[in-house]
């Protein structure tokens, strides 16, 4: 992985998108009404006899697009996380998900991303969408992730739900990095205490694994994009040789990925403290900067590090001593740094 700052880019997946459609006639593209703020204007001006406008009316666009689907074509859908998934959940369910049809329900401002307040942060939408049987759920890290990822799921059985950072997307990965919708990556392996992440927390999650490195803790570290199928063989080899395990999401602490890992320890008996690092059941405030958000809510490197130290200390290691201190990203306009 590169080291922060990260260099970023804009519109990853709008080009990803548009490149893949352009070998793909069977592929539309559908908004609710956020067209440039989902990155498919690129989509609309090159192929707009395959781009439609719902509108602000997201359960008729899902059942819309499960119409179509069932016509042989493969729609991608498009609005922000919350109005994908809370606002027309019925839909979801009996004209996509029920039929299993090849929908791709795109979601863009994950958690506390977007300082809009609790109207427009989707802080539940993985609990939701795993519910659903067969839905896959996918949570990308960085911009190189998501011009892989794009591609791989267009032929996935049954519907996906992709989960997107929306704006200045960092380029974290090497070059030749390669997503798989089957494999969670593991980064960094350890045997004291395992951090498993997913989304935009990876960053914060590297600068925590970093600390507590440096502070003499052995760390694994985990990137686990496909929440939903849990890669659950890498999971448990990962965890089985930790001490301790933390969970960091983007996310309420409930039903989403630390729920996922909490299922998967008590499945196996796999006997290991677990902590997690999420928005710990409220809402969260509007703001006039996201970063802000994820400081006031407990999801910060410094929060991962010191989830991670706490939980350490009631394993029997790091016994005594103090948290270890994120080291400061310096951040020059145009880069990207974890909180």
């Amino acid at each position: 992985m590169r080291d922060a700052p990260y260099a970023t880019e804009l519109k990853p997946y709008g080009r990803a998108l548009l490149a893949l459609a352009e070998t793909r006639p069977d592929i539309l593209c559908i908004t609710g009404d956020l067209t440039r703020q989902c990155e498919i204007d690129l989509f609309q001006d090159k192929l707009p006899g395959r781009f439609i406008h719902a509108g602000m009316a997201e359960a008729n666009m899902m059942s819309m697009a499960g119409a179509l689907a069932r016509r042989g074509y493969i729609p991608f859908v498009h609005t922000f996380g919350v109005f994908a998934t809370r606002r027309p959940y019925d839909q979801i369910v009996n004209t996509i998900a029920y039929p299993n049809l090849p929908v791709r329900i795109v979601g863009f401002m994950p958690g506390v991303s977007t300082p809009g307040g609790p109207s427009h942060q989707a802080i539940d939408d993985v609990a939701i969408m795993r519910a659903i049987p067969g839905m896959t759920i996918v949570d990308a890290a960085d911009a190189q992730e998501i011009a892989d990822i794009v591609p791989q799921i267009v032929d996935v059985p049954g519907p996906v739900y992709l989960r997107l950072k929306r704006g200045e997307v960092p380029v974290m990965f090497d070059e030749g990095h390669r997503f798989s919708l089957t494999r969670a990556e593991v980064i960094r392996d350890g045997g004291d205490v395992a951090i498993l992440t997913s989304g935009m927390m990876l960053a914060s999650a590297v600068q925590a694994a970093d600390a507590l490195t440096e502070a003499g803790i052995s760390v694994s570290l985990v990137h686990v994009p496909v929440i939903k199928p849990l890669d659950r063989e890498t999971l448990i080899r990962v965890i089985g040789r930790a001490k301790a395990v933390v969970a960091v999401e983007n996310h309420t602490t409930i039903g989403g990925l630390g729920s996922a890992v909490a299922e998967l320890i008590a499945d196996e008996g796999l006997g290991v403290r677990l902590a997690r690092v999420g928005l710990a059941d409220t809402y969260a405030e509007g703001s006039l900067n996201a970063p802000h958000l994820f400081q006031k809510y407990s999801l910060s490197s410094q929060d991962v590090t010191d989830a991670a130290w706490r939980v350490a200390e009631r394993a029997g290691i790091a016994a005594g001593g103090s948290v270890p201190k994120v080291r400061a990203v310096p951040v020059q306009a145009g880069e990207y740094a974890p909180v």
